[in-house]
């Protein structure tokens, strides 16, 4: 059985749940998306900020934290940029890191859109 979490994120009018739980597995998914539901497509150091608050809401508003994350999935249009998402990476992870794959890819849905990740954590 699944169950929706409140995230307390925007919703984008898009058919998909920022989180769900099912067991004990949080499974979600993340961009730079704001508050008011825009997306951020700024410089790719403010982008991966707004994509990893958003994951740590979201860990929050499930009962859990950072260190609950057992895998994150990381979407970038530019892999030249990993430098500078590794070094934030750092700021919202602590040894030991989740398990990580990151991929680089043509384009997100939004224009602009550098990073999307996909992140596992177990309760």
């Amino acid at each position: 059985m699944k169950q929706h979490i409140d995230t307390g994120l925007p919703d984008l009018g898009q058919p998909f749940s920022w989180a769900i739980r099912a067991g004990h597995t949080l499974y979600t998914t993340h961009g730079p998306v704001q508050p008011d539901g825009r997306v951020d497509t700024g410089s790719i150091v403010a982008q991966t900020r707004l994509t990893f608050d958003n994951l740590k809401q979201t860990l929050h508003t499930a009962g859990l934290g950072m260190a609950d994350v057992a895998q994150v999935l990381i979407y970038l249009t530019d892999v030249g940029d990993m430098r500078a998402v590794d070094q934030i990476y750092r700021e919202y992870f602590d040894a030991p890191y989740p398990n990580r794959s990151t991929v680089g890819v043509n384009a997100l849905v939004v224009p602009g859109m550098a990073i999307e990740i996909v992140a596992y954590a177990v309760a």
